[in-house]
């Protein structure tokens, strides 16, 4: 079967190509992918070509499909895997596998297995570590955002607190404590921002620093402090850049308490260092922004660390029990990965949004991989929609859900291209 994909031959060199994908073996599925949401971490990869720890060193001759955010249906199942799952059906999928000690990844080092194609093999490691989920959600698109989503929910999971009594660590937010979240009004950070609201032990105040107006007054639309207050927890935004001392400012807010739990979404060195010192008693840091270079480098409080038992760590990807999670709350309506998403594409676009990706800071680029279609903001539906009868009908969906992606939306836009 033949397969359009997006690959990747070493740095900065993208190509959209169309090639025969090998016949599956016993141990392998076919997929037909649908929907592909576009991550920095492919950025970060497409710069550092076979530099990059999961990209394999022959890519030159054995180029590998890009993307790891992807979603579709099952076409074609190998005997071993035939008890498990059946042509038609919906999956989602946890790109992150660890097989036995290896980096490798879909939509970083399998020649046939990524998310920019129209086909695709996933092979027996993947279905051997239960990474392919049944999905019977109603869009693609929040099967592609779980992966993100999870990414949040591992970073929360991820943060821990001391007992001095026993020493065991009690994992995840200090319950009623204060939470910080720097850089956090860009797609990664609405979806921070929006997550400990419907946690079982909330925090008691969330601050969101950015330094971007236009990105902090979106967040406070989609997630305004008033409905977090129904649900038991103080929301505050603040720019930073208008601030006279952001250290002073951001204290004050805790009344001089200082943060227990602070996640960093930007790879600044400023801001690392800033978060650091707000860390209240016990408080942990978790440096979530994955920097492209090798040797990004920050102060840290060594002092505090000691006397005051700061602890800092960092976490990337999430693993499956994190999916599972993602994708149960979107179905249960609690969270809504659509935040994040500000433009949609078609695989044509793919390459060009990839090499682009720095630009667009206020979210995520979802591409449908089964037809072209040119890189359009949700923000411009209402303008092309005087003259484009798809753009009409995709801005009418998307007001009913408060300017946000949807499923009514994918729906129009997969029936309008014949892609299911």
């Amino acid at each position: 079967m033949k397969t359009k994909a997006v690959r990747l031959y070493g740095a900065n060199d993208l190509r959209l190509e169309e090639f025969e994908l090998p016949e599956i073996k016993d141990d392998e599925i076919l997929i037909k992918i649908i929907s592909d949401s576009i991550c920095m971490s492919t950025y970060k990869l497409l710069i550092q070509g076979n530099k990059h720890k999961r990209a394999p060193q022959d890519i030159d001759k054995n180029p590998i499909i890009i993307g790891h955010e992807f979603a579709g249906n099952i076409v074609k199942v190998g005997k071993k895997w035939q008890h498990e799952f059946k042509p038609g059906e919906k999956f989602a999928q946890q790109p992150a596998l660890n097989y036995k000690g290896s980096l490798a990844s879909p939509g970083y080092s399998y020649r046939f297995y990524g998310g920019s194609a129209t086909y695709a093999v996933v092979p027996n490691e993947v279905m051997e570590l239960g990474c392919l989920f049944h999905y019977d959600g109603g869009g693609y698109f929040d099967a592609s955002l779980g992966e993100p989503m999870s990414c949040i929910v591992g970073g929360y999971h991820t943060m821990y607190h001391t007992n001095k009594t026993n020493y065991n660590h009690m994992m995840g937010i200090k319950a009623n404590g204060n939470v910080l979240i720097l850089g956090g009004a860009g797609p990664m950070g609405l979806g921070a921002i929006e997550y400990p609201l419907i946690l079982k032990d909330k925090p008691k105040r969330v601050v969101v620093v950015d330094i971007d107006d236009q990105r902090l007054n979106k967040a406070k639309h989609l997630i305004s402090p008033e409905y977090a207050k129904t649900q038991g927890v103080k929301l505050i935004y603040v720019n930073t850049k208008i601030t006279k001392d952001p250290y002073v400012t951001l204290m004050n807010l805790t009344n001089g308490e200082g943060y227990h739990d602070v996640f960093v979404y930007a790879p600044i060195k400023e801001i690392c260092e800033l978060g650091d010192k707000l860390l209240a008693f016990d408080g942990c840091f978790n440096f979530f922004a994955g920097p492209s270079d090798k040797e990004f480098k920050s102060n840290i409080n060594l002092y505090n660390c000691h006397y005051i038992s700061t602890h800092i760590l960092g976490s990337t990807g999430g693993n499956v029990e994190d999916l599972k999670e993602s994708l149960r709350l979107a179905a249960q309506k609690q969270i809504r990965p659509a935040l994040m998403v500000s433009h949609i594409c078609g695989i044509n676009a793919i390459a060009d949004a990839v090499t682009n990706l720095p630009k667009f800071k206020d979210g995520k680029i979802l591409s449908y991989t089964q037809f072209d279609l040119p890189l359009t903001s949700l923000n411009d539906f209402e303008k092309l929609g005087e003259t484009n009868p798809l753009f009409k009908k995709l801005n009418s969906a998307c007001q009913k859900h408060h300017g946000l992606w949807n499923v009514e939306a994918e729906q129009i836009l997969l029936k309008h291209f014949h892609a299911i």
